[in-house]
């Protein structure tokens, strides 16, 4: 197991378009539908993203929910809202749904559930099922609006960087 890392350096602020990027991700946009509504090239917005992540302290490779969790709780982009009620999780639940936010790897996202890792694409589904989340950037943006996940985990370094 990979125990996280933790990183007492502060957040780098967004700059105003790294903040559209940034909120464009939280709305669950792919990079290809970021680039079509701002008008920027596919490359810059991988960049604009890569800087976002070093923002954040987060590896390179750590995926978009990740990204969107340290967003929120950075405090780096508008905290969502939602009419949908708060679904009743239970305590795996609830580990799962944290590990989802703030690991990329599935092993890792096992390890921190405390479940096989063979069982984590069985339990994701459930929990996006219970959730109605169309995914898991969805699920987080969801879980953040409803109070589910604190800022707690916004120092912490994703370990999921080696995929």
């Amino acid at each position: 197991m990979t125990p996280p890392v933790t990183t007492s350096a502060p957040i780098t602020p967004l700059t105003p378009t790294l903040q559209r990027v940034a909120q464009h991700l939280a709305d669950d946009l792919t990079f290809r539908e970021i680039a079509t509504r701002t008008g920027l090239s596919a490359v810059t917005v991988r960049q604009y993203v890569r800087d976002i992540r070093e923002s954040l302290h987060c590896p390179p490779r750590c995926k978009p929910p990740v990204i969107v969790h340290r967003l929120f709780a950075a405090r780096q982009v508008a905290p969502p809202t939602t009419d949908r009620p708060t679904p009743k999780l239970s305590p795996e639940q609830q580990l799962l749904l944290q590990a989802v936010a703030e690991h990329s790897n599935p092993h890792d996202i096992a390890v921190a559930a405390k479940i096989a890792p063979a069982d984590v694409r069985a339990a994701q589904d459930e929990l996006l099922d219970k959730t109605g989340a169309a995914n898991t950037t969805q699920l987080v943006v969801l879980a953040h609006a409803w109070g589910l996940l604190g800022t707690r985990s916004a120092a912490t370094a994703e370990s999921g960087a080696s995929q």
